[in-house]
Order: C-alpha cells, then sequence, then structure tokens
C-alpha cells in the first residue's frame, strides 16, 4: 500500500511538472511565435513590365533575396518568402500588425541618388555601404545616417568640393525628399537624410537603402491581415498535447524503471527548460509544426535513457557492481544514441535548407532537441544516476535486480 501510495504522488508530481512547463513557464512567453499561433500579415507581390527593368528569371531570384534581407532587418523570425509562377512573390510575416507597414518597406522599389543642380548623378544607392536611422543629438530630430564604399566616397567628396554653395538634391524612387546647400566638401564619405517624423520611419527608409533596390517593379496585388482566432485555438490544443506527451513518457519511466525512472523524468524536465532557453536565444519562432517537433523530441530523449537503462541492467545481470555496470550501460548505448541523433540532425538540416517556414521551423526544433538531449541523456542523468549510487538513494532492485 505504501509502494502504491508513493506511485500515486510521483505520477501527480509529474502531471504538475508537465501542466506547469506548458502554461507557467516563463520561457514559453519569451518564444516568439508562427504565422500559424499569432497571426501576422500576407501579401502577394506582382512583378510589372518596365523598360527600365524588365521582369526576368534573374531578376525575379534577385528581388526575392532583396525582400529576404528586408524581412531579416526588420527583425521578423521564419518568415516565408516564397515564388510563385514567374512573376508573383507571395510573401508571410508573423507577428506583424500593420500590413501598411510591411507595404512601405517590402514594395519600395528605393532607388537613391545624389543630383548636382543640372540634374546630374553625383552618386546612387550603389554607393551605399551602410544605412542606419538615429536621433540627431539631444532633442533632435530623427534622421538616416548614410555611410558610401570608398569608390562612393570619393565622387561624393569631389562634387561636395564642386558644389559647395550650391544645392545637391537627395531623390527616392525618383521624388526628391531634401535638397540641402552644400556648406563645405565632405571627404568623410558619410551624409544625412533629415526631417523624419518618427525613428521608425527613419528605420523603414534605412532598411530599404540597406538591403538594395528591387530589380524589378513590383505591386502589391493581395495584402491582408491573418486572424489570429485559429492561432489560439491551436495554441489550446496543441498546449494540451504537449501536457498529454510529456506526462504520457514520463509515467513511462516511472513505472517501468522507478527510481532511476523518475531521474530520467528530472532529467526530461531539464531537457525541456534548455530547449526553451535555446529557441528565445536563437530568436526562433515556435510553430504548430514545430511544437510537433518538441513532442517527437522528447520521446527521443526518452527513447535514450530506456537504451541506457536496458543496457545498465543487461550489466548487471552478468555480475557486475552497481557503479561499473553503469558506467558500461552509458559506454555501450553511446554509440547506438550518437549515431541515431547523427541521421536526425541530417534529416533537420535537410528539411531546414530546403523547406520554408513552419517546416523550416520543425527542423529548427528538431535539431536542437537532438542536440540538447544527446547532453541531458549521456551527461547530465549519468551524473545524477551516479551520485543516487553514492547516496545509496538507487540500488540493485531499482533496475530489477536482485542481489
Amino acid at each position: 500500500m505504501r509502494s502504491l501510495g508513493t506511485l500515486v504522488l510521483l505520477i501527480a508530481l509529474v502531471l504538475g511538472v508537465a501542466a506547469y512547463f506548458t502554461f507557467s513557464n516563463p520561457l514559453l512567453g519569451m518564444v516568439k511565435k508562427g504565422l500559424d499561433l499569432q497571426g501576422g500579415v500576407h501579401m502577394a507581390l506582382e512583378a510589372k513590365d518596365d523598360p527600365q527593368a524588365p521582369v526576368s528569371e534573374e531578376a525575379m531570384n534577385a528581388a526575392v533575396g532583396v525582400i529576404r534581407k528586408r524581412v531579416d532587418l526588420m527583425g521578423v523570425a521564419e518568415p516565408v518568402i516564397q515564388r510563385q509562377g514567374s512573376r508573383r512573390i507571395i510573401v508571410e510575416l508573423a507577428g506583424v500588425k500593420d500590413p501598411e507597414e510591411a507595404i512601405r518597406v517590402l514594395g519600395k522599389t528605393a532607388v537613391l541618388e545624389f543630383k548636382d543642380p543640372q540634374g546630374n548623378v553625383v552618386v546612387t544607392g550603389k554607393d551605399l555601404a551602410d544605412a542606419k536611422e538615429a536621433i540627431s543629438g539631444p532633442g533632435g530630430g530623427y534622421i538616416v545616417q548614410l555611410k558610401f564604399r570608398p569608390d562612393g566616397a570619393k565622387k561624393f567628396a569631389e562634387a561636395t568640393a564642386r558644389l559647395v554653395g550650391q544645392n545637391i538634391g537627395i531623390y527616392l524612387d525618383g521624388n526628391m525628399i531634401q535638397n540641402p546647400r552644400v556648406q563645405e566638401a565632405i571627404p568623410s564619405g558619410e551624409a544625412q537624410i533629415t526631417n523624419y517624423e518618427s525613428l521608425d520611419k527613419a528605420r523603414e527608409v534605412a532598411i530599404v537603402l540597406q538591403s538594395g533596390a528591387l530589380p524589378v517593379n513590383l505591386q502589391v496585388v493581395e495584402n491582408r491581415t491573418v486572424s489570429a482566432s485559429l492561432g489560439a485555438d491551436s495554441v489550446a490544443k496543441s498546449s494540451l498535447a504537449v501536457v498529454v506527451g510529456i506526462a504520457a513518457v514520463a509515467l513511462f519511466m516511472l513505472v517501468l524503471y522507478r527510481g532511476p525512472g523518475l531521474i530520467a523524468d528530472f532529467a526530461l524536465v531539464v531537457y525541456l527548460y534548455l530547449l526553451m532557453g535555446a529557441l528565445v536565444a536563437l530568436n526562433a519562432s515556435l510553430t504548430l509544426p514545430g511544437i510537433a517537433g518538441l513532442v517527437l523530441s522528447v520521446g527521443m530523449a526518452v527513447d535514450a535513457n530506456v537504451l541506457i537503462f536496458e543496457r545498465i541492467k543487461e550489466e548487471l545481470r552478468v555480475g557486475k557492481t552497481l557503479r561499473s555496470g553503469i558506467a558500461a550501460g552509458f559506454n555501450r548505448a553511446f554509440t547506438t544514441i550518437f549515431d541515431s541523433n547523427t541521421t536526425t540532425l541530417v534529416a533537420a538540416g535537410v528539411l531546414f535548407f530546403y523547406g520554408t517556414g513552419p517546416i523550416r521551423g520543425f527542423a529548427v526544433t528538431l535539431a536542437l532537441g537532438a542536440l540538447i538531449h544527446l547532453f541531458t541523456a549521456i551527461t547530465f542523468t549519468r551524473f545524477v544516476l551516479t551520485q543516487s549510487v553514492d547516496s545509496n538513494i538507487i540500488r540493485k532492485a531499482s533496475f530489477g535486480i536482485r542481489g
């Protein structure tokens, strides 16, 4: 009766830990969620014929690269950016609430030109090395700081020396945005675009300039906000799946191995916290496929412990002491665990490099799970198990071996 009561208490403890991890773990609130869990923006951009920028396969591939760079500079994790047909690009951004902001940043051609009073181009956006938003001094206005490459800096220095006392017009996509008067030659290769109404507006311009001009004329043909209501429902169901999955594998270890199983469950909790911490550190987005990868990686982590414990039992059956049996069991299981995780990492790598959006989220979670559970199963579990043996908490009987 006492052992049954202890088992029921341990089962309740495991269920409580699983529920806490899923619903109250502060790390979960820090992990970014994908489009399927929190909604965002869906855009379709279509290339239009232009004599100055003809549509071609190379131009479309280059446009995808420019858009991807702009999205990266916006700080959106795991976006979906893919070609659709010969002229259309689909963009999905999780967590972006303002579709108009996305249009301004992604759809702007971003052709930057500095022109003299006669309309001659002095330098262009191709001469830029960097563009950053900034605040001009204490209580100053919002600006975009420009830095030219060496060749561009030389051309800009020569132009400003020649045009002292005259104006240099700054044009973006053919529209003059400023026409400052040159006070003196500027040999530093740096310039400023001033008078933005907010730092966010300056950042938008800095992003499009830093990413380079689009090689084709893209127009927004579809733009909509993806509702998060489906995501909320999915989160609830996925949370339940995580609780059931973690609790099931934890109870399996507890019922099958008792004391050592409890140590494996403790290692599992550590594994889950390390995995969440890694997702936060990498700024990765958690998607529904990513949650599936998390549950799958939990099963893999427990599978490694099952393999280790069975190898230990085999060593104990041939008469080895508990400490030597644990050492031999871990050594025998290591090669198998390492090989299985290596194949998992290869599969995750293929999914990440050839997949898109949610598939890449699944790959990231699966790969991180494989790497982290190598540590928890081989190093952490072994350390705790050895300490438990030294403290006389774990005996041969704990593995079902008498004597």
